[in-house]
Order: C-alpha cells, then sequence, then structure tokens
C-alpha cells in the first residue's frame, strides 16, 4: 500500500513516483505575501507578462511588515497591490487578514492538497494533511505563470504519536523534542507522516505548530495523516465534509515513536532552535520581552492557556500578543482572552508575523532576553544580535510574563 506521500503523488501524477524521482507537478494553491510577493512579481515582469495560471489558486496576504514600518515597506506594498488589482485575484488579504500560513490553513488548505509558497513556513498546511512546501520567489513565479513545477520526491518517514499530552505541555514542545532527537535540518530530504494513536488527543491547533516546525527540521514536508480530528475542523471551521481514504500504512524509509506523556515544557535556549532543555533547567533566567502570536503559536488554544495564566496578575515583562489572523482575535476577544491580556498589561494586535523577525511591533535590543512562541532563535533574529530568544510554549511565556523570568508553567494552571 502506498505512504500517504504517495498517495498524494499518485493522484496528481497517475502513477506512484519513487523517493528521488523528479516529477512536474500541478500545485492545488500557490501563496507570496507582501515580504516575498515583490520577487515573485519581479520575477514574472522579468518574463515578459505578469499572467497567473488559476485566479482561484492564488492566495496572497500582507504579514510579514503589516502595516507597514517603514516607507519602503508602504512602497511594495503599492506595487504587489497594483498586481493584485490588475490580476484580479480574489483571494488577497491586506493588512489586518492575518498571516498567511494562518489563512492558508483556516481557509482554504484541503488534506491531499499540493500547495506551495513563496516562504519556508509553507509546511503549516500539512496539519490537515495536505503536502505543502515552501519555495524561492523564482520557484513561485514560474508555478504561477506555468501552472506547474519541480518537485523531488522525498523519502517518507513515519511518526507515531502515543498517548496524551500532560497538564502544561503542548503541540510546540513535540515539535522541540523532535529537534532534540534528530537536530536542525535532521528531516532534510524526508516527508514526515504522523500518525497519531488518540486523535482528540492532538488537537489541531497543536497539529498546525509541529507541522510549521517541521521547517527547522528541515522536512520537505509533514503531514498529519488524516483522522477524526481533520474531518471535525473542516467541518466546523469551514463547513466542508471530507471522508479520509482507508489506506493501510505503506512502507517507510524509518519511524520512530513519540510517548506524549512524558514530556515535559521545553525551551529552545540561544541561538540554535535544536538546542533543547528542559524548562526547568533555565528556571530563573530574567527576561526582557515575551511575544506571544507567529504562525507557529498564534492560534486560538495558545491565547486561552495564556488567559488562563495571565488572569492571575499583571505582567513583570513586556509581553506582546498577536492572534495569527484577524479571525482568531475576534474569537479571541468575543471570548475574552483579549480583556484579560490587555488587562495584565499586554500590547495586543493581530494579524502580523511583527516581532517573529525582528521587523516591527517588538524588536529586541541590546543584551534583552526574550522568551517568543515563534520558530526561530538565531543570533539577531528578533533583533539586536547581542539579543537572546528562548522558544517555549505559550504557557511558558505567558509565565515568564507574569513573573519576569522563566519559570515552569504547571502550577499556574493548577
Amino acid at each position: 500500500m502506498p505512504t500517504w506521500t504517495e498517495y498524494i503523488f499518485q493522484k496528481k501524477l497517475g502513477h506512484t513516483p519513487s523517493p528521488g524521482d523528479v516529477v512536474e507537478v500541478v500545485p492545488d494553491l500557490v501563496g507570496f505575501h507582501d515580504l516575498t510577493g515583490y520577487h515573485v512579481l519581479e520575477v514574472l515582469e522579468s518574463m515578459g507578462k505578469v499572467e497567473v495560471f488559476d485566479k482561484e489558486r492564488v492566495v496572497v496576504a500582507f504579514d510579514h511588515l503589516s502595516p507597514p514600518p517603514t516607507q519602503r515597506a508602504a512602497e511594495i506594498m503599492v506595487y504587489i497591490r497594483k498586481h493584485v488589482k490588475a490580476l484580479e485575484l480574489p483571494h488577497f488579504y491586506d493588512v489586518g487578514g492575518g498571516i498567511l500560513h494562518q489563512i492558508i490553513l483556516e481557509k482554504y488548505a484541503m488534506p491531499e492538497y499540493v500547495i506551495f509558497a513563496a516562504d519556508s513556513h509553507t509546511n503549516t498546511a500539512g496539519a490537515v494533511g495536505a503536502f505543502a512546501h515552501g519555495m524561492g520567489a523564482t520557484d513561485i513565479a514560474a508555478a504561477l505563470k506555468l501552472g506547474k513545477t519541480w518537485v523531488v520526491i522525498p523519502a517518507p518517514f513515519r511518526v507515531d504519536m502515543k498517548g496524551e499530552f500532560p497538564p502544561g505541555v503542548m503541540g510546540k514542545d513535540v515539535a522541540l523534542y523532535l529537534l532534540k532527537q534528530f537536530g536542525a535540518e535532521g528531516f532534510n530530504g524526508y516527508s514526515v507522516e504522523v500518525f497519531v494513536e488518540i486523535p482528540k488527543a492532538f488537537p489541531m491547533d497543536d497539529r498546525a505548530t509541529v507541522a510549521n516546525m517541521s521547517t527547522e527540521m528541515g522536512a520537505d514536508a509533514l503531514m498529519f495523516i488524516p483522522d477524526v480530528v481533520t474531518v471535525d475542523y473542516l467541518q466546523r471551521e469551514r463547513g466542508v465534509s471530507y471522508k479520509p481514504p482507508d489506506l493501510q500504512p505503506g512502507r517507510y524509509v524509518d519511524k520512530y515513536v513519540v510517548e506524549l506523556s512524558k514530556l515535559e515544557p521545553l525551551v529552545a535556549a540561544p541561538y540554535s532552535v535544536d538546542n533543547v532543555k528542559a524548562v526547568r533547567e533555565v528556571e530563573g533566567v530574567e527576561v526582557d520581552q515575551v511575544f506571544i502570536g507567529s504562525c507557529t503559536n498564534g492560534r486560538l488554544s495558545d491565547f486561552e492557556i495564556a488567559a488562563r495564566i495571565l488572569r492571575r496578575g499583571r505582567v513583570k515583562s513586556r509581553c506582546i500578543a498577536i492572534p495569527a489572523s484577524y479571525t482568531i482575535f475576534r474569537k479571541a476577544l468575543e471570548l475574552g482572552y483579549i480583556d484579560i491580556l490587555t488587562k495584565a498589561g499586554c500590547v495586543v494586535t493581530y494579524g502580523t508575523c511583527g516581532p517573529c523577525l525582528g521587523g516591527h511591533f517588538g524588536v529586541a535590543g541590546p543584551g534583552e532576553v526574550v522568551v517568543s512562541t515563534s520558530n526561530r532563535n538565531f543570533k539577531g533574529r528578533m533583533g539586536h544580535p547581542d539579543s537572546k530568544v528562548y522558544l517555549a510554549n505559550p504557557a511558558t511565556a505567558a509565565a515568564a510574563a507574569l513573573e519576569g523570568k522563566i519559570v515552569d508553567p504547571r502550577p499556574y494552571l493548577l
């Protein structure tokens, strides 16, 4: 029987490819944002004419430098808007709409889809079982114009999620655990296929976090095999019915089992995503700023757990909180999470990457320590090269904001 990767490409190509095969595939979705879109459109202009193969399959979002913090960022948005209007692209999200990856996940991605976008964290859509892969601006421009692009078929690697999360442990800790075990780029050339033993014990928000950070693992894609959680999510969020195919597990180059019940809250310490330690190992580190948000952990359940902790009092560290889309912001507002965060002293906005890439809304200064729910902690990633970034789950981040230092979040959830 085929693996999930083989199944997807078999449907696309009409035959089952082997790992290492170079194939041409027609994408179901192609996306870009403000930071990469300028270069995508430049390439299209250099090809003679800016055109797309199917405007219904194109998603564009302004998210990285949104709202524009500089004159140049504003100029780029004006340039992209001009082309979006000329092309009559219907799936365009201007300032405030949300982060591209979240928009694709909550509005467009489907199991079995092949998705390409001009950003490395396109993998996020693997949460619903899509083969989602980031590409450079030139490749995306070619895919937009020609309606197809080439892909090297990755080798399938199976990961089994056994058991359930203990209190205070989330999808972010699973991603960090895998980075600790396999290292940054450890899954380079692989398509990671995730099987969940108890589907409802691994919610969609946590799946999105793991899929998102598979980029840091070097994976070509990471896909959760569709199950009842996938079906329920698509029906609830979009009113779309989906029936997973009846497939028996195929042959994998290797496999690994994650015992969820044995995990504890983790952090990635400076300056590498795979410099992973238990939170208890770094307790007491003083924190200047906390960021809760990004395409990694800017979803509703992330703000629910942050609000549970921050309802205890005022923050002692600066705290910036940014839901990943307007939709999530509105739900968090209606449920009272935004009220709790603002009363605790957090600065709240929505729909922007902002601090994640050191763009705006909270750039780290020299010597400052940041606890962030985002996906990268490279030197200078969030601002000054002398700042230090610890990657953590939203509970750990919220507890750090409350206490002004890194602490174990579990006592705050009792």
